[in-house]
């Protein structure tokens, strides 16, 4: 369905506003106002996609109210296109210098008009898309697109900077490294769909128990890692421990009507904040705790 644009048309005389409305009306949703106070009382409570503004105006002239919508980060980006009658060069200079990016002279040919409006329309949505394209980009690229969380790149590029402010503000930090047990199995009895529920079942476990500032990531496969800033081991065994009850008492719904159990097993390290220059040291002794708890028999949290 194509998008019905809106259109806030500003002019002080009532014949223009109809004129416009006449001409407008079948292709936009066209909002009218008489006085440049009542437009930005509009732009602040309507999504506006594009304006139409007079110059000569009472109280306010169109070049004033551009400028106050160029200042106004919440309506900065609406385009303003000018229709007056002033047709000098000083006058359009100066609407060019308060932000707009058209202008019109009275009186206008309703097919330029309707051609000119399309064209700024379809370069706003072009925009827009790449914008929209851009951010889609730097999530896939920053996060594991099965659970969302960050992926194992960004979590060392986070990691690195907590990490320095930490030893600036002389904080601790800690990490935990979580293992699903078992998860082989889990794939070879359910089959890899239900394997990937239990990932993402995981995944939101792990979203809801951490806490503000931590920092989770996918490491790889069916194992993940949280970055605790400002925690010590004691707090990191702590919120360990309530994620490892929590797993263990969770339970992942199939189609076939069951329920798949599963356990995790945890390594904690504290990281050495002073002297450590980066996570590596800490990630490898948080991976071997975590492998003396699948040695001690799994659903276990090892401390390093």
């Amino acid at each position: 369905m194509e998008k019905q644009y809106t259109i806030l048309v500003v002019d002080d005389t009532k014949s223009n506003i109809e004129i416009l409305l006449t001409h407008l009306g079948k292709h936009y949703n066209v909002i009218p106002s008489l006085t440049g106070k009542r437009a930005l009382d509009i732009v602040e409570k309507k999504q506006i996609d594009l304006i139409l503004l007079d110059i000569i105006m009472p109280e306010i002239d169109g070049y004033e109210v551009c400028t106050l919508l160029k200042e106004n980060y919440l309506t900065r980006a609406i385009p303003v296109i000018f229709i007056t009658a002033q047709t000098n060069e000083d006058a359009i200079e100066k609407a060019y210098d308060a932000g707009g990016i058209d202008y019109i002279a009275k009186p206008f040919r309703p097919k330029e008009l309707l051609a000119r409006i399309k064209r700024e329309l379809t370069l706003q949505q072009l925009i827009k898309d790449l914008e929209a394209s851009k951010e889609e980009l730097r999530i896939l690229a920053t996060t594991d697109p099965m659970t969302k969380l960050y992926n194992r790149r960004s979590f060392a590029n986070i990691s690195a900077n907590l990490l320095g402010q930490s030893k600036r503000e002389s904080q601790a930090m800690s990490v935990l490294m979580i293992d699903i047990d078992k998860f082989k199995g889990i794939n070879d009895t359910h089959g890899h769909d239900v394997g990937d529920t239990v990932i993402i079942t995981m995944a939101e476990n792990l979203r809801n128990m951490s806490r503000t500032g931590d920092i989770i990531c996918r490491y790889g496969g069916e194992e993940f890692v949280l970055l605790l800033p400002n925690t010590r081991i004691d707090g990191a065994r702590t919120l360990g421990e309530k994620i490892r009850r929590q797993i263990e008492e969770s339970t992942v719904k199939i189609e076939s009507g069951g329920q798949v159990h599963f356990t995790v097993s945890i390594g904690a390290t504290e990281v050495d904040v002073p002297a450590e220059k980066n996570l590596e040291p800490a990630l490898k002794r948080a991976d071997v705790a975590l492998y003396q708890a699948k040695e001690g028999g799994r659903n276990k949290l090892v401390t390093f």
